[in-house]
């Protein structure tokens, strides 16, 4: 039986920025806080405890005054730098590149719109790290759209800015901007911009490839990954025999059995070397 990894898979550079900023850090000072997962994969943060990077709450920011804070590769509001200023707290900030630079056109279309009356809305998961940083940079007022079919919420006869999370399907996106543009009359005041990170975006095409290549596709992903779930599904729909797993110990001997070739992929939150792990649990079998 053949086993190849996905050449492609593995941490988007924001990902590696982070965990290079975390790692740099406790090499330095040999323990290190971090504000929530430094990624949505369980093995990866395990790994990184073990190494002196404790997980915390934005509630036990006063319990650690006066120390330093890794802001992971998903960003935060501005009140959590409010907030760190206050208790002096030193912030190691590994915000994505893209995602800072979407904060930022939010807050500028959010000061637009304060001044006509308008709305933010933002295509996203509700309570995704993400999408609490950027919802932040309105003041917490704007619309959080999950779903193409879900707009009940947005008020057709204001204008509107719409933005998505980084991570989000393009094509999900595509459908809920050409919804509103039916819905809204010729002369609305409504502009979508393309947020979507082409890293994501771009994925999804060399997985095609890689999942058609291969008899069976293991894709390895946190359970708390967005862009995990939304890149297995898309895996799925192209391979029906694509498997979810987050650690080699769920791995299935029938799903392998008899097969030629087995495809191993991941989410860009997803490390190198636990597809390898997954490589090798599958060698065993």
């Amino acid at each position: 039986m053949e086993i190849k990894i996905d050449d492609n898979a593995g941490y988007c550079f924001g990902v590696v920025k982070a965990i290079a900023a975390a790692e740099e850090a406790l090499a330095r000072e040999g323990s290190l806080y971090c504000l929530g997962d430094i990624v949505h994969n369980s093995a990866e943060v395990e790994r990184l405890a073990q190494a002196g990077l404790q997980v915390i709450d934005h509630d036990a920011l006063s319990q650690v005054a006066g120390s330093k804070v890794l802001i992971r590769a998903h960003g935060e509001p501005p009140s959590t730098y409010h907030a760190a200023r206050d208790l002096g707290i030193e912030l190691i900030d590994a915000t994505c590149p893209i995602v800072l630079a979407l904060q930022q056109r939010i807050r500028q279309g959010y000061d637009e719109m304060r001044r006509v009356g308008g709305q933010i809305v933002i295509f996203g998961k509700p309570g995704h790290a993400e999408v609490v940083g950027l919802n932040g940079q309105t003041d917490g007022t704007a619309v959080i759209v999950s779903t193409p079919d879900d707009t009940a919420a947005i008020d057709l006869g204001r204008p509107i800015r719409l933005y998505s999370q980084t991570t989000k399907s393009r094509e999900d996106y595509r459908s809920l901007i050409a919804r509103l543009r039916e819905a809204l009359p010729a002369d609305a005041d409504f502009v979508a911009y393309d947020t979507i990170c082409n890293r994501v975006a771009n994925r999804a095409k060399q997985l095609e490839g890689f999942a058609r290549s291969v008899d069976v596709l293991i894709f390895v992903a946190g359970a708390d990954s967005s862009n995990g779930h939304y890149l297995f599904e898309y895996c799925r729909h192209v391979q029906p025999r694509t498997y979810l797993i987050s650690r080699p110990t769920e791995l299935r001997e029938e799903w392998t059995r008899g097969v030629t070739s087995v495809g191993i992929s991941g989410a860009t939150s997803t490390p190198r070397w636990l597809m390898e792990e997954v490589k090798a649990a599958l060698l065993k079998q």
